[in-house]
């Protein structure tokens, strides 16, 4: 599906919680490796740093859906749900097999490196990604069929 990336990877033991299962924390930190992985592959890193810019984070929101655990394979759907003069709300879906086991969605800032105040986003970055507005998500997303 265009404008959707794709990252797959194994859980490693280092993940697990004293609950047996994937601590929150790693869904985070997944969020942020697939959303690197993908502006690195759209050419948006390198378009963020030659702009004397990078993104932070506003918020994080995640949903578990179902317990993951360590040896287990994930795949990892993310997508830039908006793109506005200074914002982006991106969007990810994880997947065990065809089990939606979690999803979440992160809105990134816009900043200057040197300030770290909000700027706008100059068309070299935004042009990079396509955007995908919720009816068009994947239907795992929302749990349509």
């Amino acid at each position: 599906m265009d404008g959707v990336f794709v990252w797959f990877f194994p859980v490693p033991d280092s993940a697990r919680d004293e609950n047996g299962h994937v601590n929150n924390v790693e869904y985070v930190r997944w969020m942020q490796q697939a959303a690197v992985a993908h502006a690195d592959a759209v050419g948006c890193s390198a378009a963020t740093r030659a702009a004397g810019a990078t993104w932070v984070v506003r918020s994080h929101n995640v949903e578990y859906l179902r317990p993951v655990f360590a040896g287990e394979e994930l795949t990892v759907k993310t997508w830039v749900s908006t793109l506005g003069k200074t914002r982006s709300l991106r969007k990810y879906l994880f997947l065990r097999g065809d089990e939606r086991v979690a999803r979440g969605e992160t809105l990134w800032v816009f900043v200057d490196a040197a300030t770290g105040r909000p700027r706008a986003i100059p068309p070299v970055v935004s042009e990079g990604f396509s955007v995908l507005p919720a009816e068009h998500e994947p239907a795992e997303a929302s749990g349509r069929s």
